[in-house]
């Protein structure tokens, strides 16, 4: 039995899933309820994903499921999304991070998908999906795990060393370390490239250019995606 609430936040996603292929943002679906914040939006979700109605599909930037609809609802039929081609802005829509075929390995040296855009700077939806690939030395890589490899969009990340247009190879995991620079997806919505600082039972987002200001987030606004392990610049 679901809350008139939940029916109708389950309603709207499955309607944007069947027109675009796609869920609405976090921020559609506040406004579709006419709710104050967000935060209401992740309680809704959560119940729906425990009674079974959806499901959160895991390392992918805002992607839900629409597993069954309500008695006499029509079930969502199976869409076979599209990437998005071109330039990201904040109002497109970025496709889903889509886990990488194994690395293939062309005498010593292997290849690393590259899955799209990074923003260091103000955070955008900035993953895509698989687009090519680029072979790298092993040395290049952490001795284990999978890796995939993103272009830097902006320049808040430069006392690092991490410049617009560089290429960061991330190993792929869920855990960081404070001091780690790593990929953070930040209410299932926005990607950014940031250094993790733990403060208390928070998470702090720091840049490395005076410009940009730290943010700081509830752990549960904040998903790690990856560790920088190297970067890949062209002259």
């Amino acid at each position: 039995m679901l809350t008139r609430k939940q029916h109708d936040l389950l309603c709207f996603i499955n309607e944007r899933l069947m027109e675009a292929g796609v869920p609405p943002s976090f921020e559609e679906m506040k406004e579709a309820l006419d709710l104050k914040s967000k935060s209401g939006i992740h309680r809704l979700i959560t119940a729906l994903e425990e009674r079974g109605f959806i499901r959160r599909l895991p390392n992918r930037a805002r992607a839900l499921e629409v597993i069954k609809m309500p008695e006499g609802a029509a079930s969502r039929p199976k869409f076979k999304p599209t990437v998005v081609e071109g330039g990201l802005t904040a109002e497109r829509i970025a496709a889903p991070i889509s886990k990488p075929t194994l690395p293939q390995t062309d005498n010593d040296n292997i290849s690393i998908p590259v899955i799209g855009r990074i923003a260091a700077g103000v955070p955008i939806s900035a993953i895509q999906d698989h687009s090519h690939s680029v072979t790298v030395s092993p040395e290049f890589l952490s001795s284990k795990g999978e890796h995939f490899a993103l272009e830097v969009h902006g320049d808040s990340m430069i006392e690092a060393g991490i410049f617009d247009g560089d290429l960061v190879i991330l190993r792929r995991q869920d855990t960081a370390n404070t001091g780690d620079i790593i990929v953070a997806l930040i209410d299932d919505e926005e990607a950014t490239l940031k250094r993790l600082r733990r403060k208390g039972s928070s998470i702090a987002l720091e840049a490395a250019n005076p410009a940009y200001e730290t943010r700081v987030l509830g752990p549960d606004r904040v998903k790690i995606q990856g560790r920088l392990v190297s970067l890949l610049r062209r002259y």
